[in-house]
């Protein structure tokens, strides 16, 4: 219920205070001559009790907001199925209505907020690095971090992720393993070039890891015993890395033709610079793309738009935030390499395309005319070249936000 309060006797009527009980929130209301400034400030729902949990490895840090309350109920519990099904209980029985859950995304995974989410209540996965911090804190304890999302949450100040469910985090666990797979086959290579740095034998016929690079050092011979067994040794780690990198590639490629990730796969493949693994990478990471509703969301999201620090009349950008997920990030780095080079379509791109709508096909053309257009834009303006990549990833960022975003209108038509 709202009543108007007058502030001091004699003051005019649109000098008043509007007080909202609930909230304990003023908002000023002036009269229509007035331009009108009222806030609207998020409103706690009724009946509504807030759980904030600090998650770690071996235990939970709660803290309960009961609705109704007054003060904070905190405890600890072992981070167990068993535990964390009695306290879900116990919580649920002592609320007077609806109970929220949170806790910050982290080592601890989605298992907690599918446990929660399974015996009836909403549970909420929180961006961590979107949780506002007070400058002047510096003390920090689980119970102080669990009582503070609590807080938080009722305020409707908390950022929530899009948690994947289990398959799509099986299949995006799957990718990631390949991508580590590959800094292990490049960790191995480094040991063996440096070893035979280190023995004064420098490769010079080539690159390296050709087959006559390979040739080459199966011809190596040391004379310590020793030096011979490290070669060979760092030799077989380095092929059963390259197996297993094989061996995950090939199951990516299997995933890939199979629903839901088939048509979304063949789309992103009709552009330059995409194949497989990197569409993978993309559609794995990005799951619920519906959630992006327009391509500067998607870019900002990715890390890919300039840091900014603008006051007044002064305008100051920086570096590109690299904020969010940098696994998308990088894949797209990679692919704006190939847009330095003139528009054409070759052999494996065209094979790429076969069967694929036509829409499809000419925003990716259109994409590569222009993309190319840019980088020797910037390059006549003695750009840095890795200012230009990260621009060019940028902008094949909105054209693969309208394709995705025009597969999934083609998925509902169908339906």
């Amino acid at each position: 219920m709202k009543a108007i309060v007058p502030i001091e006797p004699g003051i005019p009527r649109f000098a008043q205070t509007i007080w909202n009980d609930r909230l304990a929130i003023a908002q000023s209301r002036v009269s229509t001559w007035y331009q009108s400034r009222i806030r609207k400030e998020p409103v706690m729902g009724e009946g509504i009790s807030h759980v904030g949990i600090d998650a770690s490895k071996g235990s939970l840090a709660v803290a309960v907001l009961f609705w109704g309350r007054e003060g904070v109920v905190e405890f600890s519990v072992s981070n167990e199925v068993g535990a964390v099904k009695r306290m879900v209980r116990k919580v649920q029985k002592e609320a007077s209505g609806r109970v929220e859950f949170c806790y910050e995304a982290g080592p601890t995974g989605y298992v907690l907020q599918r446990q929660i989410e399974g015996m009836g209540s909403e549970c909420v996965v929180v961006a961590p690095s979107l949780i506002p911090v007070r400058p002047g804190s510096r003390i920090k304890t689980d119970r102080r971090d669990a009582r503070k999302l609590a807080e938080l949450l009722r305020a409707g100040l908390l950022t929530a992720v899009r948690p994947p469910n289990e398959k799509e985090e099986s299949a995006r666990d799957l990718v990631r393993c390949r991508e580590d797979v590959l800094e292990d086959v490049s960790r191995c290579r480094h040991r063996v070039g440096k070893m035979l740095l280190r023995r004064g034998l420098i490769y010079r016929d080539g690159q390296a890891w050709t087959l006559k690079h390979r040739s080459w050092l199966k011809s190596v011979r040391f004379e310590q015993p020793s030096d011979q067994m490290v070669l060979e040794d760092y030799m077989l780690a380095l092929e059963q890395m390259e197996q297993r990198l094989k061996g995950l590639g090939q199951e990516i490629e299997a995933l890939s033709k199979s629903e839901p990730y088939r048509q979304w796969v063949g789309v992103l493949c009709c552009y330059r610079g995409i194949r497989t693994v990197t569409a993978m990478t993309i559609l794995t990471e990005l799951h619920g793309f519906e959630r992006f509703t327009s391509p500067r969301q998607l870019m900002a999201y990715l890390g890919l738009v300039p840091a900014e620090y603008s006051s007044g009349e002064k305008v100051a950008r920086g570096r590109i935030t690299k904020a969010g997920n940098a696994h998308v990030r990088r894949v797209l780095i990679e692919s704006a390499h190939h847009y330095r080079h003139a528009p054409s379509v070759g052999l494996a791109l065209g094979k790429r395309r076969e069967g694929q709508p036509s829409w499809a096909i000419a925003v990716a053309d259109k994409a590569q005319r222009r993309l190319h257009l840019r980088f020797r834009r910037l390059q006549m303006r003695n750009k840095p070249y890795g200012k230009i990549i990260v621009a060019i990833a940028r902008e094949l960022v909105g054209f693969l936000w309208a394709t995705l975003t025009e597969q999934a209108a083609s998925k509902r038509k169908a339906a």
